[in-house]
């Protein structure tokens, strides 16, 4: 699976209730959650955000409330992977559980601008910065993890396997 698309960059601690704020939790329609994608971080992000873009984070990305509504949001706002030092770990778990790819690059944050276009090796984990030409090295996705990503979340993941069996 390789990944490409223009760089959304965050800072550090980006947590759930900047991803999606609370007052919207009242639904679970992805459509609505993505209308407000990163609405209290980037106002305009959410009618900016084109299909395929990729977010760019530093540190404990996804920290606070352990709502899968934050993935969600994220997915259905178009973004194709979000890219980070690190990650909080209920936010890495729903991530991989609705199909969102996430990379764990702790340089990356660094090195890249807002704009920027990369291309994302999930496979391998390389990361190469379209822009400059540089390239880097993230934590490749297992394959597993891999194959619950490419099923659309661990959900169809699970009905696929069952149907292989039956």
């Amino acid at each position: 699976m390789k990944l490409q698309g223009k760089v959304w960059k965050f800072g550090n601690d980006v947590d759930t209730d900047l991803i999606i704020a609370a007052r919207y939790l009242n639904s679970s329609d992805p459509a609505e959650l993505a209308r407000h994608c990163m609405e209290d971080a980037d106002p305009q992000f959410a009618s900016r955000v084109k299909p395929g873009d990729i977010l760019v984070a530093g540190k404990n990305f996804g920290c606070g409330s352990s709502r899968e509504h934050a993935p969600i949001a994220i997915k259905a706002a178009g973004v194709s992977c979000v890219v980070a030092k690190s990650f909080a770990r209920i936010f890495y778990r729903n991530a991989f559980n609705i199909g969102l790819p996430i990379f764990e690059c702790p340089e990356i944050i660094d090195e890249l601008q807002e704009g920027d276009v990369i291309a994302v090796d999930a496979a391998t984990g390389a990361i190469t910065n379209l822009t400059d030409g540089k390239t880097y090295q993230a934590v490749p996705i297992p394959d597993f993890m891999r194959q619950i990503i490419e099923a659309g979340g661990l959900i169809n993941y699970v009905k696929g396997r069952v149907k292989q069996d039956v």
